[in-house]
């Protein structure tokens, strides 16, 4: 049995928002293309299940886990995992499928995007999520078939 992917595309509300409709940051990467039948749901908050009906759709389907892959790490990877855990879905952020970017601290200082990532990942790793690369994952999905 295939997973079903289901795509989440941040459309931002307000005016000089960086992924409203019409801008290049909101039109998906060309790999990330929906694929005919894949879900898609806009959301305009870091989170995937507020102001969706992601939540319903994933219980009355009887999905009860999922992978999470995209951008940013920090930011709607995180707010996402953090309530898919908190709804009881057994949740997965793939590690090297997300990222962050440079961002400057309270204190200042600027910290590296990698630097960013890893510690939102240790942040929901084994709390919130279980935090897997790529090759982990696949592994598990050809040896559960």
């Amino acid at each position: 049995m295939r997973a079903p992917v289901i795509h989440v595309h941040h459309w931002s509300r307000s005016a000089d928002g960086c992924f409203r409709p019409g801008t290049r940051g909101n039109e998906p990467k060309d790999q990330a293309i929906p694929r005919a039948g894949e879900a898609v749901y806009q959301k305009s908050v870091n989170s995937a299940f507020i102001g969706t009906t992601l939540e319903a759709d994933l219980r009355q389907h009887g999905i009860d886990s999922l992978v999470i892959v995209g951008l940013t790490t920090n930011h709607c990877i995180s707010t996402t995992a953090r309530m898919a855990g908190n709804l009881d879905f057994r949740t997965y952020v793939v590690a090297d499928a997300t990222a962050a970017f440079d961002r400057s601290g309270a204190d200042g200082r600027t910290r590296a995007a990698e630097a960013v990532h890893n510690a939102a990942l240790g942040d929901l790793h084994l709390e919130f999520a279980e935090v897997v690369d790529s090759d982990a994952l696949l592994w598990a999905c050809r040896s559960s078939r």
